[in-house]
């Protein structure tokens, strides 16, 4: 499996649903920052509230390697996250039947796997898997942090009910820390309120909705990334499909671009009071050529809603080979958006630090 992201800094996730741990492991971190262990079990721990089923795993990691005195020590990091005994049945099909389940990759897993692969509660494919690269991008938050670069989320859109959005130009750090102190992340909290009660109704309806998470990174300096294949939405994007349920990516305007004439998706430049150089608006959504242009970076990711609703749907019994109904009633999950918003930013964190590590005077 291609569970491996090597972009000068190295990510290598490992571990199934429900096998003992999951975890990862990251290479080329500079060495001697400070990690603090604290600040990552509150980063993973955003992963684990509201309407998943993540919260059947341990948010405390345990660190094999690469952080000595809390520190990194340049060798690889190493940590794993202890799975705990679910509390909603396990998914797994006697020797009678075996039924794929729609929406999930049980069928396409099984494919290109021979059969072979962990199916119990998705195995690989589970959305447990993102909590090891939350791991990985709370503890590259914390080194770009130390210089000043922040990133933030939160959910823009939930089925039908928007949030306020970013303002592309002006993105505060004290903006950007209040949200993740909010249990639901929202920046108007009546907006928060109204989605968490679509998903009740989606809930009582045997049903599950998706969204948007709108995320943004400030003080990202300019001439970051580079052009054709290396660009900094290319690794951003990357990653960010490294997430399940992720449909969709936009930077800047987006798909609005494609109705706007050139002259009003065009960000004018000028010179602000320390000499630098701006754009009045942020079409580009900080990126020009698959470099940084010193804008916030600004992106918005659609989401699916979970494949696991309760409801009665349409499949194949790969043992028989005959159609038959699935019910998924007991592994219902009515929303993960809440839960992706930490997983975006931690997609973000680690594009950006694998550039900045090659920022002069960055290490």
């Amino acid at each position: 499996m291609s569970s491996i992201w090597n972009n000068r800094i190295s990510i290598s996730i490992f571990g199934e649903a429900d096998g003992p741990a999951i975890g990862v492991t990251i290479d080329n971190l500079p060495s001697g920052e400070h990690i603090d262990a604290d600040e990552i079990t509150k980063f993973l721990a955003r992963r684990t509230g509201g309407y998943s089923s993540q919260s059947c795993e341990s948010s405390t990691p345990h660190v094999m390697s690469g952080i000595f005195n809390d520190k990194t020590t340049g060798a690889p990091l190493c940590a794993f996250i202890q799975n705990e005994p679910s509390q909603e049945p396990v998914y797994e099909p006697d020797e009678n039947e075996v039924l794929i389940r729609p929406g999930h990759a049980d069928y396409t897993g099984a494919v290109r796997y021979r059969g072979f692969n962990d199916f119990r509660n998705s195995g690989h494919f589970s959305e447990k898997l993102t909590a090891p690269l939350c791991f990985a991008g709370a503890v590259c938050g914390q080194i770009l942090e130390r210089r000043g670069i922040y990133t933030g989320a939160h959910i823009l859109q939930l089925h039908e009910v928007k949030d306020n959005p970013f303002d592309p130009v002006n993105i505060t750090r004290d903006g950007i820390r209040s949200i993740r102190e909010k249990i639901f992340p929202v920046i108007n909290d009546s907006k928060g309120w109204a989605m968490g009660d679509a998903i009740e109704k989606a809930y009582e309806q045997g049903e599950s909705l998706g969204g948007v998470v709108e995320c943004a990174a400030i003080n990202v300096p300019a001439g970051i990334g580079s052009p054709i294949f290396d660009g900094l939405e290319n690794n951003i994007a990357q990653l960010m499909f490294g997430i399940p349920g992720v449909m969709g990516l936009e930077f800047g305007s987006g798909f609005s671009s494609a109705q706007m004439m050139g002259s009003q998706n065009n960000d004018d430049f000028y010179l602000d009071e320390h000499g630098h150089v701006l754009t009045r608006t942020n079409n580009h959504g900080g990126i020009l050529g698959g470099i940084s242009s010193g804008m916030p970076v600004v992106m918005r990711v659609a989401f699916k809603p979970s494949p696991s609703v309760a409801k009665l749907e349409g499949t194949v019994n790969t043992r028989s080979m005959t159609e038959e109904t699935a019910d998924n009633s007991n592994g219902h999950i009515p929303c993960t958006v809440p839960s992706a918003v930490p997983c975006v930013e931690a997609a973000v964190n680690i594009a950006l630090l694998s550039h900045m590590i090659d920022y002069p005077n960055f290490c």
